[in-house]
């Protein structure tokens, strides 16, 4: 099988590996589609995600769907051909997590995700003809949810977890700054969940107008000189950018909430932060998801459409294009996706 590997900083490489064979409580997916993600664009990059280096080759990709190939020993109630995407966390070691934060997974100690240096040995992702999963993983489309839409069911749980971190949105004004993949996506999953408005905010009019498309009501270019709006309730920061935090912070009420879903840097960084304390924000931080993925597949068969946020389609082949694409942002890319069997692509930039 063909699968996309980084080697290392720069080093992105279509290779052959050899066909997988589903074990016990395993099956044998058969993958369509694959979503970039930053962290995909990290490895790439910078040879490491945040405190994850590569030590060795690695099949990148976690946002993935496709359908099942062939059936493993022990596995029950799954049908070959059936269109699925999959969870791509498993928990590592036993016991039970504090009171606290109790079923609260994606905050397990130690978690094996697909496409991540985290552990050595690395854990391979998806972006591959083939892959064997646990049975458990598996989360099946609904009717109508095609596999292009599944794959982007990951990042949409992450969307929906980080507004379900703000409690209910039902008829609250919300900002976004940062209208990338993630920062788009919330706009959506807050207009879904009941945003009285949702206005969105960047330094990108192309990202601007994905954003727009999934549902802000209102855009604000920070680069042509907009400013964010004041004494605002409730915000979500999308782009972990460490120098946007001062006017965010600023941004948002006395006595508001601030939802940091865009991943900051895990290094040192100047950021101003008084306002946190003298408006008594309350500063809440948002962390993958826990099932939320299963509320992400609801909300795409009810309807919810997020195909806006998909700017390109790319064969596997061309994966170091897809990827110089999704890293530049004067491509006006926003979600950059790769079609993993080899079918022919549809360009939809």
């Amino acid at each position: 099988m063909r699968a996309v590997v980084v080697h290392g900083a720069g080093d992105l490489r279509v290779e052959e590996r050899p066909d997988p064979q589903p074990g016990p409580g395993e099956v044998l997916l058969a993958l369509e589609w694959g979503g970039i993600c930053g962290s995909d664009l990290a490895y790439w990059r910078h040879g490491a995600s945040g405190t994850a280096q590569l030590e060795h080759p690695l099949v990148l990709g976690h946002e993935v769907a496709g359908t099942v190939a062939a059936l493993g020993p022990d596995v029950t109630g799954v049908e070959v051909g059936r269109a699925v995407t999959v969870h791509p966390a498993t928990l590592v070691g036993e016991g039970d997590l504090p009171a606290r934060i109790a079923g609260r997974t994606n905050l397990w100690p130690q978690v094996r995700y697909f496409g991540s240096a985290a552990f050595d040995p690395h854990t391979d992702g998806g972006f591959s003809q083939f892959r064997t999963v646990r049975s458990d993983q598996l989360r099946f489309l609904p009717e109508g949810v095609d596999t292009l839409r599944g794959a982007l069911a990951e990042p949409l749980a992450v969307a929906m977890h980080a507004v379900g971190r703000a409690g209910s949105l039902a008829g609250r004004d919300v900002l976004v700054n940062g209208a990338g993949p993630i920062g788009s996506l919330v706009v959506a999953a807050a207009v879904h969940a009941g945003a009285a408005s949702v206005t969105a905010a960047d330094v990108s009019p192309a990202a601007l107008r994905v954003a727009a498309a999934m549902g802000a009501r209102s855009v604000l270019d920070l680069s042509a000189g907009a400013v964010l709006p004041a004494d605002v309730e409730l915000v979500f920061e999308a782009s972990g950018a460490a120098a946007a935090l001062g006017g965010v912070l600023r941004a948002t009420a006395r006595g508001g909430t601030l939802v940091q879903v865009g991943n900051l840097p895990g290094g040192a960084v100047q950021a101003v932060l008084g306002d946190l304390v003298t408006r008594e924000i309350t500063w809440i931080g948002s962390y993958r998801f826990v099932e939320e993925i299963d509320d992400a597949l609801v909300a795409l068969a009810e309807g919810l459409d997020v195909m806006p946020v998909v700017s390109h389609r790319f064969a596997m082949a061309d994966a170091a294009e897809a990827f110089a694409v999704m890293g530049d942002r004067s491509s006006g890319s926003s979600k950059v996706v790769l079609r993993l069997d080899g079918k022919p692509v549809e360009d939809a930039s």
